[in-house]
């Protein structure tokens, strides 16, 4: 359903905020960094989402998931927005939830940085620690049902199954995407994103089958990509513990079709940390640690690729949630690191598109 059907079902009093909302939410910048490795050079684009409302690309499907709820009448006024997350969509919904006059609470497990917590927090929600011993992840989740079973006024947004989850990038990230690259006429080899909920990377990969630039016949290449500490995707379960918060959690979301994508990118969190703190140090692109992952599983899908790849990627953050964790101390390096050998030649910056 487009924004504009969206807004035709919902009461004129939502219809305002919601318009508002959208000013704040999307229609982000499109960072442009060459850099060579190994005698090579590409270029990687990447889609700035830490510019979003609450600073992280979980804006978009926040707010389109709460606008098709909405419209279905699954989301009514007064009801309490409950949802389960490993931080950045705790985030987006706490800010968004509370925009729109709802009260919010998030279950997360315990051993997320303290400044997502606080952040939560900063907005008026409700946050729940979930320890290992009650389940973790999977046992904030468990949390969220049994509560959506025993209170009506609650809505679960659902985020690991709900289908609007990909439609928000798949009309929004995705095409954005696309326009800002034939902008400066690039020609995408190949687009990466880490996996989470997998919301990012299978709506793209559905924006780019729908320009024609993805599937049977197309040379472009749409990877997901997780820590090589805890293969989730690889072998279908979480197997080890890893630094990059926000992905592989726990399980392989029910939205994520591996099928309908190519092989799967592993990166060490320890790299990721190393090319977040490069991209910072060299660049002044404070992003968090999932984007020096993306950054290095572009490059890493660029060694597949032609000579001089252009790559598309997502920043999904800035690093502000990160100021208690490793991202801010030494890290060691070690054999079969990128970062290293990568050498950040320029930047530049596509600007927003011209409507939203």
């Amino acid at each position: 359903m487009s924004n504009v059907s969206i807004l035709e079902a919902v009461p004129s009093s939502v219809q305002n905020r919601l318009q508002s909302l959208h000013a704040l939410v999307g229609n982000t910048p499109m960072i442009v960094v060459e850099y060579r490795y190994q005698g090579r050079t590409g270029t990687v684009c990447a889609k700035a989402e830490h510019l979003n409302l609450s600073g992280s690309i979980k804006d978009r499907m926040a707010l389109h998931i709460l606008e098709c709820a909405y419209a279905d009448g699954s989301l009514r006024p007064g009801d309490c927005i409950v949802e389960a997350t490993s931080g950045n969509t705790g985030i987006a919904f706490a800010a968004l939830g509370t925009a729109m006059g709802h009260a919010v609470t998030i279950y997360m497990p315990d051993w997320m940085s303290r400044e997502r917590l606080d952040l939560i927090r900063s907005y008026g929600a409700k946050v729940v620690s979930i320890s290992k011993e009650q389940g973790g992840f999977l046992g904030s989740i468990e949390s969220c049902r049994k509560l959506g079973e025993s209170t009506r006024e609650v809505f679960l947004p659902r985020q690991f199954e709900n289908c609007a989850n990909v439609q928000a990038h798949a009309t929004g990230t995705g095409p954005e995407l696309i326009a800002q690259m034939q902008r400066v006429g690039l020609l995408l080899d190949a687009f990466v994103a880490g996996v989470g909920t997998g919301g990012t990377v299978m709506g793209v990969a559905q924006a780019l089958r729908d320009a024609g630039l993805y599937g049977k016949g197309s040379s472009v290449r749409c990877h997901p990509v997780e820590p090589a500490e805890s293969p989730t995707m690889t072998t279908g379960h979480r197997v080890g513990t890893h630094r990059i918060q926000g992905i592989s959690d726990e399980f392989i979301p029910e939205i994520v079709k591996l099928e309908e994508l190519d092989d799967v990118v592993a990166v060490n969190d320890g790299d990721a940390i190393l090319m977040a703190q490069k991209l910072a140090h060299e660049l002044g692109l404070a992003v968090g640690i999932s984007s020096g992952c993306n950054f290095l599983a572009a490059v890493k899908a660029g060694l597949r690729c032609a000579e001089r790849p252009v790559l598309g990627t997502v920043f999904c953050d800035d690093n502000k949630k990160y100021l208690s964790t490793a991202l801010l101390r030494e890290e060691p390096v070690r054999a079969g690191y990128l970062s290293p050998e990568i050498e950040l030649l320029d930047m530049r910056v596509v600007p927003r598109c011209a409507s939203n």
